[in-house]
């Protein structure tokens, strides 16, 4: 039998090679996430390393806890520098600031942006083992900065030139005296990261809000000293009001946040992975279904001259073993490249701010790619293993294959199987968590595509005939339609593995645009104002602007009212939490979704507002007193003056009493009424003039501020759309193999056709039609499954406000073609080779 096996492996291997393409490809993206998330972990630490060279003990102040997604900035006092380094153990100690949030203003006008990596204002403390100047010197004064090499060359700014920097003041005009490379490489960043050092002076204002205050201080450890005994007795002074770590220690944690970083981009390859061995499954499957079908004489030879059904199943098992081990060794060589290689390009994307790793092959690559190469592809044979076994000795005296057997047990699997995806589907998106649990939905889409997957050999034959229809005009097309509707479980087989390519890609995109119409549907119920000033980008730290220009707006002609927003975080009772401050509150529910409940709207210095569900959540009613700590550094006991409900918002209103007493003392957002008579458009192009040295604020109308909030839904529909290629690669193998399969199986049919007149030209078009048929009944039931799911989604959504069911018919339409062109491709190779066919060789083919 192994002897048989082998020999069968060998005369049947361009056959077997294209299912095997399918795990090759799956394989090659799991070893490949792992390959490159190792590589730049590596590079990672490497960094690091030096990042902390000359670090022993840092100091930082212990974050307050939070209760909801605001920044929590803490700083420590100025004093605290002197104070450590007179401890027994300190040789000196260091003032650092460092704080995302220092935009520059490049020489064309616009903000330089860093592709999601930091946006760092730090204070010059001149040159160390880790930071040196390039070119140039330091900042001498509170108007001159030095800035990393990354940042000059995407800014194009350099020396002696002047540029608009933005950080927490309104922005401001410095001087650029130095370039700054980092470590012994001279490396222009760390990680991709902007950096501008401000001269001691100005650091801390512009970056924490007030001045004396440093984000951490890095105390220098004494020769002979043990970092870690250092480290305990800073904590043993300073209590739990800080937190101390050493060098070691801070490597650590960078490292864990960089891995989580990493983590979006593996799981991103693993999602690519997914997709592809779970396509490919079907691929092997009908592969192994239309071999075992044609060697049914061959089988049961088998089985006369005494070999069991153990035997045989172990047989068709061992081909798979066969063509999955080498699928996962070519895979892993493959995903190792790829890799490899991709931590090049997304450093390069990154500004090229890493030394990269050299090559790695990590271990936890090596068995990924093994067991799930092996695991999908035995399992996918399984079952055709299975009907293999249960083939009669007496079928070698047959002529004929093994005829289809009924579909009901197939139908009423898939039926339960598609109702228990779409009941934990609906579980998991209306069970009432504050998160969707990513586990039970991934679960849910699962069980639906297999569910779908099973009921297709029952819509196949009534379907692919009725789309063979449009190619019957003709006798190729004809022929083509009959063919495609021989055996409805093969060609369910083949059209699946687009069927779920194409269904996940318009589920996603029915979802994403029902949630942009639904937006921006309520935008007139959720924003009463005509205009909105507000920022172009949203960042963990929006945008301002300076508040002068919220006076300048009110003195302009057809102005009714302004509402100007000033957002930062604070401390509200030891919790940390956003805190907004408004400078005209009573106007605030005629520009935005806010109603009173109860108190009042006229709020006096210390007084504030709240969302009715925070007042219950913390058990506060009118009257009530709240302390509040700001980033500033400044703290007031405030009464609760009113509460509100509404769509718009949550978190806590105070007047513009307090800005003063914020970190961030500029609106981020405002926004204005006009009068009936005034001319919105001139209106609004006054506004962009008194906003034209801030290009990160934009002027819009509710519609375009909508439009603001969905702009992240194309990234995220572009990724998926590359998915939906990789089905479509797969599809296409699973096409030509049915193809090549089935022209074996007719080898004598093609014969007899072209014997009695049937052109070669008229047996491509044959074929091709026979192709895109199938493709296209893919491509359909691809657009309906994904359609149901994505209404599913919406629907289960209808509470978080995506309550308009939105269909992208371009999308659609543009999927359906997709599916008609792959057929065409697909097509080509097994169209060749059956018009090439010897008709006497064919005639006499068994």
């Amino acid at each position: 039998m192994i002897r048989a096996t082998l020999r069968g492996i060998l005369s049947r291997r361009l056959r077997l090679i294209l299912s095997g393409l399918a795990v090759v490809l799956g394989v090659m993206f799991v070893s490949g996430a792992f390959v490159l998330t190792d590589t730049l972990g590596r590079s990672f630490d490497t960094m690091y390393a030096d990042v902390y060279a000359d670090t022993g003990v840092r100091v930082r102040a212990t974050p307050p806890r939070t209760e909801s997604e605001a920044p929590a900035t803490v700083t420590v006092p100025a004093g605290l520098v002197d104070r450590v380094a007179a401890l027994p153990g300190a040789a000196g100690a260091t003032g650092l600031v460092s704080e995302d949030g220092a935009r520059m203003i490049g020489s064309d006008g616009k903000v330089v942006t860093t592709f999601g990596r930091p946006r760092l204002g730090t204070n010059w403390v001149g040159e160390t083992g880790l930071t040196r100047l390039r070119t140039g010197r330091g900042p001498a004064n509170g108007d001159e900065i030095a800035i990393s090499a990354a940042l000059a060359d995407r800014a194009d700014l350099g020396l002696g030139d002047r540029a608009g920097v933005l950080t927490l003041a309104p922005g401001r005009q410095f001087t650029v005296v130095g370039i700054l490379e980092y470590g012994d490489q001279g490396r222009d960043s760390l990680g991709g990261a902007h950096e501008i050092a401000f001269h001691e002076s100005v650091a801390a204002q512009l970056m924490l809000g007030r001045p004396g205050v440093f984000s951490a201080v890095d105390v220098r450890v004494a020769a002979g000293v043990d970092p870690v005994a250092l480290r305990d007795g800073l904590r043993a002074t300073l209590g739990a009001d800080y937190e101390v770590r050493t060098s070691a220690e801070l490597r650590r944690e960078q490292a864990a946040a960089a891995e989580a970083d990493l983590g979006f981009l593996n799981d991103i390859l693993l999602g690519f992975a997914g997709v592809g061995l779970f396509v490919g499954v079907f691929l092997i499957l009908n592969t192994f279904s239309i071999i075992i079908a044609q060697r049914t004489r061959e089988l049961a030879l088998l089985r006369a001259l005494g070999a069991s059904r153990r035997q045989v199943i172990g047989s068709v098992l061992g081909e798979a073993a066969l063509i999955g081990l080498v699928a996962s060794a070519l895979g892993l060589v493959l995903g190792a490249g790829a890799g490899t290689l991709l931590a090049r390009v997304v450093n390069r994307v990154g500004g090229g701010a890493l030394d990269v790793a050299g090559f790695g092959l990590p271990a936890a690559a090596a068995y990924a790619a093994f067991t799930v190469g092996l695991l999908v592809t035995v399992l996918a044979a399984l079952l055709p293993a299975v009907r293999a076994a249960r083939i009669p000795p007496v079928a070698a005296l047959q002529e004929a294959a093994t005829p289809d057997r009924p579909l009901t047990r197939l139908t009423v699997a898939g039926v339960v199987i598609g109702v228990a995806g779409v009941a934990l589907l609906g579980y998991a998106l209306v069970g009432g968590a504050d998160e969707i649990p990513v586990g039970p939905v991934l679960g849910g889409v699962l069980a639906g595509l297999v569910g779908a997957a099973l009921l297709t050999p029952a819509v196949a034959r009534p379907t692919v005939g009725l789309i063979g229809r449009l190619f019957s005009w003709s006798v190729p097309g004809r022929l083509g339609r009959l063919n495609s509707r021989r055996n409805p479980r093969r060609i369910a087989s083949t059209a699946a593995a687009l069927m779920v390519g194409i269904a996940l890609v318009t589920g996603l995109n029915i979802v994403l645009t029902s949630a942009t119409v639904s937006l921006k549907a309520t935008a007139p119920e959720q924003i009463h104002a005509d205009l909105v000033i507000t920022w172009i980008e949203s960042t963990e730290r929006p945008p301002t602007f300076d508040r002068a220009v919220l006076d300048r707006i009110r003195a302009m002609p057809g102005v009714l009212a302004v509402v100007g927003r000033y957002q930062d975080g604070a401390v509200v009772d030891g919790d940390v939490a956003n805190v907004t401050a408004i400078d005209n509150v009573p106007a605030l529910p005629s520009m935005v979704a806010v109603t009173p409940v109860a108190g009042s709207f006229s709020l006096g210095p210390d007084q504030l507002l709240v969302d009715v569900e925070t007042a219950n959540r913390r058990g506060l009613r009118i009257g009530s007193v709240v302390h509040v700590e700001f980033g500033s550094g400044r703290s007031r006991d405030m009464t609760v003056a009113g509460t509100y409900a509404g769509d718009w918002s949550s978190g806590w209103y105070l007047s513009d009493s307090v800005v003063g007493d914020l970190r961030v003392q500029q609106p981020s957002e405002a926004y204005v009424r006009l009068a009936p008579e005034a001319a919105e458009a001139d209106v609004r192009r006054e506004i962009a003039a008194l906003l034209a040295d801030n290009p990160e604020i934009a002027v819009t109308d509710p519609a375009g501020v909508m439009d603001l909030a969905t702009r992240g839904f194309d990234s995220i529909l572009l990724m998926v759309q590359a998915l939906l290629a990789l089905a479509m690669v797969i599809a296409v193998l699973g096409i030509v193999n049915t193809l090549a399969l089935s022209g074996l199986e007719r080898t004598r049919e093609l014969g007899l056709l072209r014997a009695i007149g049937l052109s070669r030209r008229q047996v491509i078009r044959m074929v091709t039609v026979e192709a895109v048929i199938i493709s296209t009944f893919g491509a359909l039931l691809g657009v309906v499954v994904g359609a149901g799911i994505g209404a599913a989604v919406v629907r289960a959504l209808a509470d978080e406000g995506v309550d308009r069911l939105a269909l992208p018919w371009g999308f659609i339409a543009a999927y359906l073609l997709a599916g008609g062109v792959i057929g065409v491709v697909a097509a080509v190779l097994p169209a060749i080779r059956a018009a090439r066919l010897d008709v006497l060789r064919a005639l006499a083919y068994e």
